[in-house]
């Protein structure tokens, strides 16, 4: 089968060479001549474009499935709605009678829930921060795109926050620093290994059914003061204080929610491999800090 990707990283990437280990052509775009080396490498047929570009895209080639996991770039010198709406609208405009499955990795932070209940794809989204209106108007697109027929079709996977190795450095430096945690202790986490967010894409694209919306997230919810408190003491670091009166660079300053990944569990038989961070932080740290 033939795939293409936007947003070919920190997941795209995984998920890339998970395609062509299994011998998928797999085609990625890039805004860089750089990573478009880095993909022929891999592999990867790369096309320099950009999604908020419109002329870019106008020679995208026909393929099975798109996978749209862009993440938003602060160093891109747009707004969060230009790359998250703005160039999926783009990308929708240019792929017309050119791919059958479309399969859009959105966020979590589409629920405006802060009162620390449970939450599935059934729940009301109202989303408070723009980041997470942003990804709402992007989900409708979607579906206003792709009509309940059977080809072409879309599905939407609802991200919590991932991690894993190479995302952990920051985060360990600031610890050992001794530096203050912004936010509540007492307020929730919603997180995601990073390879078992790439085996629920996966399952996905192999048994999905189609126009269906799933949550990606990992067994156990967990409070901040707990995962920081895991955190210190795997890297070797001095308990965390949290800065209640700092705003968090997440969350709506409430108790957030609690998702469920039942409906991802049950229907496309997926398992995490780290169900929650006592597995799955011991792992990231030792892949982050080794030589």
């Amino acid at each position: 089968m033939r795939f293409l990707i936007f947003g070919c990283g920190y997941l795209g990437r995984r998920v890339a060479a998970a395609w062509v280990d299994t011998g998928h052509d797999v085609i990625a775009v890039t805004r860089t001549q750089k990573n478009a080396e880095s993909f022929r490498q891999s592999g990867i047929q790369p096309i320099v474009a950009d999604i908020c570009d419109l002329d870019s895209l106008a020679n995208l080639p026909e393929v099975d499935l798109i996978l749209y996991a862009v993440g938003f770039d602060r160093n891109s010198g747009r707004s969060h709605e230009e790359v998250t709406c703005g160039g999926l609208r783009n990308v929708l405009s240019s792929i017309k009678g050119r791919c059958r499955r479309f399969i859009y990795v959105s966020s979590t932070s589409v629920f405006g829930q802060s009162d620390g209940e449970w939450v599935d794809e059934s729940s009301e989204c109202k989303p408070t921060q723009p980041s997470g209106q942003n990804c709402l108007e992007a989900e409708r697109l979607v579906w206003n795109y792709f009509p309940s027929t059977d080809v072409p079709n879309a599905n939407v996977l609802r991200l919590a926050g991932i991690y894993g190795p190479e995302r952990m450095l920051s985060r360990i430096e600031s610890i050992k620093a001794g530096l203050s945690v912004a936010g509540r202790g007492d307020s929730w986490l919603n997180l995601i290994h990073i390879d078992d967010a790439v085996s629920a894409v996966l399952a996905c694209e192999k048994i999905g059914p189609p126009f269906e919306t799933y949550l990606v997230v990992d067994d156990r919810p967990v409070l901040r003061e707990e995962y920081y408190n895991t955190l210190a003491r795997l890297a070797g670091g001095p308990v965390p204080i949290f800065n209640p009166a700092e705003a968090s660079a997440r969350g709506s300053g409430g108790l957030n929610k609690r998702c469920s990944n039942k409906k991802l569990r049950e229907t496309l038989q997926w398992t995490p491999t780290f169900s929650t961070i006592e597995e799955g932080l011991p792992a990231s740290i030792n892949s982050t800090t080794s030589p």
